[in-house]
Formats: structure tokens, sequence, C-alpha cells
């Protein structure tokens, strides 16, 4: 595998240039507006540079995000293990995934339309579920393996799984079915119906079944095409929730979610 390198000072040039600092100045934005955190930035100057100051970075501004990426994502180490940050940076040295980083760099250089979009979301999701915390959400740059880590009131994006249906390396090893959600415009529907399900899990139960599975992941999609206005997920599940809901006006979202019987819906 071949190994890409780019000049450190060419780097700091730019980033100066630019007027662009590695950590996101968008981060603590007052009210309920949603701005991604870019953890994805420092991930990949690290990655491409081998940089010590972007590592650093890493481990002191953004434990809880390299701790998750390193032990849960990308299943290689534990964070304490005396040689993880050379595991980490070799990991990331194969050309398919220099490409990957490459290639989110370009495709998310600007987040504004997603952030605008969260923004939104969660503002119109809080009102129809009060209580309901808007989470802190940062962007990384995975291996193709999980699209949203929920945890701890925090949503982390793997932008590498949202470059596009067409993006080649997905025809590889995705079928079209899939490659039609790995598109941008599929991140908020997504961060939202992960992280509603973490607020509202199945119940666990030894006996539960797969209807019962399918219809709460109906609940949830339903919600989130309602919440977007727009027709995200297309399942019979969702249909069924759809006609429960046209006919029992009275139910709101808080009360649909906490729903467990599905003999009333599944009848729609």
């Amino acid at each position: 595998m071949g190994k890409i390198y780019y000049i450190i000072v060419f780097l700091l040039l730019v980033c100066i240039s630019c007027e662009w600092r590695l950590k996101s100045s968008d981060k603590d934005v007052p009210g309920d507006n949603v701005v991604v955190d870019r953890y994805d930035r420092i991930e990949s100057l690290y990655l491409t540079t081998g940089d010590f100051s972007a590592l650093q970075q890493m481990n002191t501004n953004y434990p809880m995000q390299t701790r998750t990426l390193i032990e849960d994502v990308l299943k290689i180490g534990y964070v304490n293990d005396h040689d993880i940050n050379n595991k980490f940076l070799n990991f990331y040295q194969d050309t398919i995934l220099q490409g990957l980083i490459n290639e989110v760099e370009q495709q998310y250089a600007y987040m504004d339309d997603i952030n605008k979009d969260l923004t939104n979301a969660f503002k119109k999701l809080r009102k129809k579920l009060p209580g309901m915390k808007i989470p802190m959400v940062y962007a990384q740059i995975g291996a193709l393996d999980q699209s949203i880590i929920v945890g701890n009131n925090t949503l982390g994006i793997s932008l590498d799984k949202y470059l596009g249906a067409d993006y080649p390396l997905y025809k590889k090893f995705y079928p079209e079915s899939q490659r039609k959600q790995m598109k941008r415009s599929m991140i908020v529907p997504d961060c939202l119906t992960f992280y509603i399900l973490s607020c509202y899990p199945m119940p666990y139960n030894y006996e539960i079944k797969q209807l019962e599975c399918d219809m709460h992941i109906g609940k949830i999609m339903w919600i989130v095409n309602s919440i977007t206005h727009k027709p995200v997920f297309n399942t019979k599940y969702v249909a069924m929730v759809d006609k429960y809901m046209q006919r029992n006006k009275d139910v709101d979202m808080a009360t649909l979610l906490k729903v467990t019987d599905y003999k009333d819906i599944a009848n729609y």
C-alpha cells in the first residue's frame, strides 16, 4: 500500500492564509444552535502528516471522541496502550483510507447547510418531545464502519459514510439500495433516527418479537419524516404508523413513542 505525505510547512501556510484553526471556533454557540464540531479536521491532519500537535489536540481537547474512535469504531486497541498512536497512524496509511480522508476534506470543507438543518430539526423535535436534550454533534473519519455514533448526549457523524451514492469506492462494497442512503442529505435524518432511538430504546425482553422491533423503528422513522417534512423513510411500517396517526389526531409524538401494543397500529 502506498503512503501519502503532505508537506507540513505548506499545510501551515495554507491554514494561516485561510485563518483556519485546528479546533473549530464554532463549538460554543449560545442558544439552541447545533454546530458540528470539526474533530475530523484535527484527525485528518494527524493521519496525513503525523503532526504531533494535532495528536495532542485530539487527546487533550477531544478525549471522548478519540477513545470512541480507537476503541469502539476501529477496535484497534485501547487509548492507554503504549503503541496506540503509531498503530492508529499506521492503520490509516492504507491508500483506500487516505483516499477517503482526501474526499471528506473536499466534500465537507463547509457544513453550514448541515448545521442549519440540524438546528431546525432538533428545535422542532424538542417542541414535540419536551425534555429532550439537544446533543453535542461532532464529525469524524472512520473506516467505513458505523455511520452515526451515539453516547453521553453526543452524536458522532462518520463523514466517510456520506460521500454520495456514486462514490466509486462504495460501488465495490455496497449494493445500490444501501448506497442510496450514503449521501449528504441523509446525515440529518440519520442523526435524528439514532438519537431518538437512544432516548427511546426498545425494551429489553427475551421474548420481543420482530414485529415489535420493526414497528418501533417505524414509529421513529415516521417522526423523522414529520420533523424534516420529507418522505425520507418509506417502509410498510412507516405507512402503518402514518395511517394510524391520520386516524388518531389526538395522539402526539411523545405518546406514540410510548405505545407498546402494536396490534392497533399493525391493523391499519
